[in-house]
C-alpha cells in the first residue's frame, strides 16, 4: 500500500452538504464571477455585461428548439400579416362609405355604399379566419418546443453528475420543469401572437395614418418617443424583477418537495408549525416580488393609455378645426381617428408582451444555466472496449488515486493503491467515514478519482461508455429505492425485456419469492411511492434480486445487509454465494457475519489501508484491528 498523507472528511457528511437557496447579492464591482450553468440563478441583480451574456445564452436555447419549426414560424407569420392586411382595409372602406356611399345613395346610387358594406363584411370574415388557422398554428407551435424543453431538462438532468445533484436539489429541477416552462408556454401561446399581431398593426396603421393625412399622421408618430424611453426603461426594471419572482417559486417547490418527501420526519418531531411558517415566509417574498412587477407593469399602461388619449384629443381637435376650415373631409378625419384607436390599442398589447416576455426570459436564463452544465463524470471522447467477459468476474486496479469530493473539502483518500483479482469477493470495514464508501463509488464510477486511475481488466473507467460501464458494474446500497409500481418492474429495472421467469429465478436466488408471492398481488403488486407498501428487509431483497437480474461482473455491495432482520440476513448470506460466485464483489458492511464470507478483508481507516488478508487469518492474529473488531462483535451476539 502507499503512503498516507493528508485529513479524511466524512464522505456522507460530504454528500449531504446542499447549496444555500437564499439569494445572493450580485459579485462586487471588478470580480470575475463564473457565469456558467447554474451559478448565477439566485442573482436578482447583475451587471449589464453579465445580463446580456445570460440574454445570449437564453436566445441560443429558443433559436435552437424553434430551428426544426422555421416551417410553422413562417406560416404563422404570414398569417399575421394576412390578418393585418384584412383588417387595416375596414376604415378605408368605413371613410369611403361616409365621403362617398353615402352622398350617392341620397341620390338613388347605392353601388358604392354596397360595395363598401359587403368589402367590410368580407374583411372581417376574412380577419376572423386568418386568426383562426394562426392560433391554430401557434398552439401546435407552442406544444412542439414545450415538450422538446421538458425532454431536454429530463434526459439532461439524469445525465448530470451526483457531485451536481448533491448541490442542486430536486425541487429547482421540478422548478424548471413545471414554473419555468408554464413562462415560456404564456410566451408562446400569447405572448408571440401579441407582439407579431400588435407590431404589423403599429406598423401597417402608421403608415395609413401617414398615407392618410400627413401633418396628423407625423404629429402622432412624435408621441412615440416618450414610449420608447418608457418601454426601455421597464423592459430592464421588469427583467431584474422576474428574475426575483423565478427563483423564489423555486424556493417554494423545494420546501415543498423537502416537506413531502420527509413528511414522517416531519410528523414525528412535530415540525408543521415551523414548515408552516417557512412556507409562509417564501410565499410573501413572492407575493412581493410579483406585486413589483405588476407595479411596473400598472406604470407602462397607465403611461400608454395617459400619451394614447392625449394623442387623441389633439388629433380631434386640429381634425375638427381643420374640416371646419374645409381643409379635411369628415370621413378622412373619421378613418383617421379610428384607425388612432387602433394604433395604440395595440400597444396595450405591447406592454402585455413585455411583462410576458421579461417572466419567460428570466425562465430562460435559468432553463440554459441548467442545460449548459456539464457532467463531471462524463462519456470519453475516444471510448475503449472491455476485454471480452470473464468467467470469473473482472481485475479491479486503483493506481495512485486520490480524491476529495471538492477543491474546498478535505482529502478522503490521500494515496490509494489496491489490485482486486477477477472473481476475488473483498470485503471493506472500518469505522464509518474512513472512506469505505468512496471506494465503492469510485469502482461505480459515480466519481472520477482527483488523481490516479481506477481500471476494470486494464481499462481506465474514465474511458469506458455508461452503457459498457453499467453492463459491468453494478452496485446495491443501503437506501433501497423502489420505484413505483409492480415487483417484477422494480426487479427488471436494469432489464426491462427480462422475461417474468427470468425475473422469478432471480428473487428465487436471493430468497424473495416467498414473500413476494404471498403478495396480494404477487409479482404484480403494486410496490407503491418509494416502496412503501414493502418492509425495509423486503425493499433490501427486492434490490438484491435487481442486482442479480442484472448479470454483472462486478457487484459492489454498500452496506447492503444493514436493513435485514437476522433470520433473512442468514437467508440472503446463503443466498450470496450464488450471486457472487463467478463475479469480483466488493463488500461493505459494519455487521461482521457478512464480511466473513469474504475472501479477503480490507480495514479502512483515514483512506488508508492499514490492514488486509483473509477473515480467518486476520481473526486468529488477535491482536489486529479487524480480530478486535470480531470479538466485539461476538460479544455483542452474547
Amino acid at each position: 500500500m502507499g503512503p498516507v498523507r493528508g485529513s479524511v472528511s466524512t464522505p456522507a457528511t460530504e454528500q449531504r452538504r446542499r447549496e444555500d437557496t437564499t439569494s445572493r447579492p450580485a459579485p462586487a464591482s471588478g470580480a470575475s464571477p463564473n457565469w456558467h450553468g447554474v451559478a448565477a440563478e439566485d442573482l436578482t441583480e447583475v451587471t449589464r455585461a453579465a445580463g446580456l451574456r445570460l440574454q445570449a445564452r437564453s436566445r441560443r436555447l429558443l433559436r435552437s428548439v424553434l430551428r426544426p419549426h422555421v416551417g410553422k414560424v413562417v406560416l404563422g407569420l404570414l398569417l399575421v400579416i394576412m390578418e393585418n392586411a384584412v383588417g387595416l382595409a375596414g376604415p378605408l372602406l368605413i371613410a369611403a362609405a361616409i365621403d362617398t356611399g353615402v352622398p350617392d345613395a341620397l341620390h338613388g346610387d347605392s353601388t358604392v355604399l354596397a360595395w363598401c358594406v359587403g368589402g367590410y363584411v368580407f374583411t372581417a370574415l376574412g380577419s376572423a379566419g386568418f386568426r383562426y388557422l394562426f392560433l391554430r398554428v401557434a398552439g401546435r407551435l407552442g406544444q412542439d418546443v414545450l415538450i422538446e424543453l421538458r425532454q431536454r431538462i429530463f434526459r439532461h438532468a439524469q445525465r448530470l453528475s451526483l457531485r451536481f445533484h448533491e448541490k442542486y436539489t430536486s425541487g429547482r429541477v421540478i422548478s424548471r420543469m413545471t414554473s419555468d416552462i408554464d413562462s415560456i408556454k404564456d410566451l408562446l401561446e400569447d405572448g408571440m401572437e401579441d407582439i407579431l399581431s400588435a407590431g404589423l398593426s403599429v406598423l401597417g396603421i402608421g403608415t395609413m395614418l401617414i398615407v392618410l393625412d400627413p401633418p396628423l399622421g407625423l404629429l402622432v408618430l412624435a408621441g412615440f418617443v416618450p414610449l420608447l424611453l418608457v418601454t426601455r426603461w421597464f423592459y430592464r426594471s421588469s427583467q431584474q424583477t422576474y428574475r426575483g419572482t423565478s427563483s423564489a417559486i423555486a424556493k417554494i417547490i423545494v420546501q415543498f418537495v423537502e416537506t413531502m418527501n420527509g413528511v414522517r420526519a416531519v410528523q414525528a418531531f412535530r415540525r408543521e408549525p415551523r414548515n408552516a411558517a417557512i412556507m409562509h415566509e417564501l410565499n410573501g417574498g413572492f407575493r412581493d416580488a410579483h406585486a413589483k412587477a405588476f407595479g411596473l407593469i400598472a406604470i407602462y399602461t397607465m403611461t400608454v393609455r395617459i400619451v394614447g388619449n392625449l394623442s387623441l384629443a389633439v388629433v380631434l381637435a386640429i381634425g375638427a378645426w381643420r374640416v371646419v376650415g374645409g381643409g379635411l373631409e369628415l370621413g378622412v378625419l373619421t378613418a383617421f381617428t379610428l384607425y388612432l384607436r387602433r394604433f395604440y390599442d395595440p400597444l396595450d398589447e405591447l406592454a402585455m408582451f413585455a411583462n410576458t416576455y421579461s417572466s419567460a426570459s428570466a425562465s430562460l436564463e435559468k432553463i440554459s444555466g441548467l442545460l449548459e452544465e456539464t457532467p463531471d463524470v462524463d462519456e470519453p471522447p475516444d471510448p475503449a472496449a472491455l476485454p471480452a467477459t470473464a468467467s470469473q468476474g473482472r481485475e479491479i486496479t486503483f493506481d495512485h488515486v486520490s480524491f476529495r469530493y471538492g477543491p474546498d473539502t478535505p482529502v478522503v483518500l490521500p494515496e490509494l493503491d489496491l489490485h482486486i483479482p477477477a472473481g476475488q469477493t473483498v470485503a471493506l470495514v472500518g469505522a464509518t467515514g474512513a472512506g469505505k464508501s468512496t471506494i465503492a463509488k469510485l469502482v461505480a464510477r459515480f466519481y472520477d478519482p482527483t488523481a490516479g486511475t481506477v481500471a476494470l481488466d486494464g481499462v481506465d473507467l474514465a474511458r469506458l461508455t455508461d452503457a459498457d460501464l453499467r453492463r459491468a458494474v453494478v452496485m446495491v446500497t443501503q437506501e433501497s429505492f423502489l420505484f413505483a409500481g409492480s415487483v417484477a418492474d422494480n426487479i427488471a429495472l436494469g432489464r426491462p425485456d427480462a422475461t417474468r421467469a427470468e425475473i422469478r429465478a432471480a428473487a428465487r436466488a436471493v430468497g424473495a419469492d416467498p414473500f413476494v408471492a404471498a403478495l396480494p398481488d404477487g409479482y404484480d403488486t403494486d410496490v407503491r411511492k418509494r416502496g412503501g407498501r414493502l418492509s425495509a428487509g423486503q425493499r433490501q431483497l427486492v434490490a438484491f434480486a435487481r442486482a442479480f437480474l442484472a448479470d454483472p461482473t462486478v457487484l459492489v455491495l454498500d452496506e447492503a445487509t444493514s436493513s435485514l432482520d437476522v433470520p433473512t440476513e442468514r437467508a440472503v448470506q446463503a443466498a450470496l454465494e450464488s450471486v457472487l460466485a463467478e463475479r469480483t464483489a466488493i463488500i461493505i458492511a459494519h455487521r461482521l457475519s457478512t464480511v466473513l464470507i469474504a475472501d479477503r478483508v480490507l480495514v479502512v481507516d483515514d483512506g488508508r489501508i492499514v490492514e488486509e488478508g483473509s477473515p480467518a487469518d486476520l481473526i486468529e492474529g488477535t491482536t489486529g484491528r479487524f480480530a478486535t473488531l470480531h470479538q466485539t462483535w461476538l460479544d455483542s451476539l452474547v
